[in-house]
């Protein structure tokens, strides 16, 4: 049973399912948690207007829900969504734009709009190696993965080697649809072998992290 305030509310953060960043925050009743289940896009309540508003209903950038969660405690939502542009009203991907600085005793907020975000996010590429994982068992007739696992690891490493050399074609000499087919092929393949070799890709994003840092 979800836990509402005093006023009917629950506070829902809205992250984007594919980049795993978190976008925005907004409030809810019973009814727009409702309305976004049944509607699959995601609906709050103005505590200022006092009303329900469709997130996106004028700007079009709708948030189209993937899942949506609780905590612990039941008093707060999680909702994943696929945005279909930018979230903040600013124009923004997130209204969580702005970093908290404390420097020489002056507290303030800068506005970090063009920056890669400090943390890894993994989101879509989480969920794939999941995929991948579950299909190490699976019997290679009905899997092209379990085919991969099949075949070892010096096949799955010449398959990577084959779509990376595809990718890098595609980047000099055909269109950009071409280009992320094969990259996105090129992941794939890389998410099997670090597979294969036991390797999280959680540990892949972290050491690309350590470097930006």
């Amino acid at each position: 049973m979800l836990k509402y305030d005093d006023k009917g509310l629950i506070p829902a953060i809205i992250q984007d399912a594919i980049s795993g960043r978190v976008l925005m925050m907004g409030w809810m009743n019973a009814e727009s948690l409702q309305k976004t289940h049944a509607s699959g896009e995601v609906w709050f309540f103005s505590r200022s207007r006092n009303e329900l508003w469709h997130k996106g209903a004028s700007s079009g950038n709708v948030l189209r829900v993937r899942e949506i969660r609780t905590d612990c405690d039941a008093d707060a939502l999680l909702i994943r969504a696929v945005p279909a542009g930018p979230t903040c009203h600013t124009g923004q991907e997130s209204c969580f734009h702005k970093e908290y600085v404390a420097e020489d005793g002056l507290n303030d907020f800068v506005d970090r709009s063009g920056q890669v975000a400090s943390s890894p996010r993994a989101g879509f590429l989480d969920a794939l190696e999941t995929v991948v994982a579950s299909r190490r068992d699976a019997s290679p007739e009905t899997s092209y993965t379990a085919r991969l696992f099949a075949k070892g690891r010096f096949k799955i490493a010449q398959k990577v080697g084959e779509e990376g050399l595809e990718t890098a074609m595609a980047g000099v000499a055909q269109d950009d649809e071409r280009l992320i087919d094969e990259a996105s092929d090129m992941l794939f393949h890389l998410l099997v072998l670090l597979n294969e070799r036991q390797i999280p890709l959680r540990q892949v994003l972290q050491r690309l992290d350590d470097r930006h840092q």
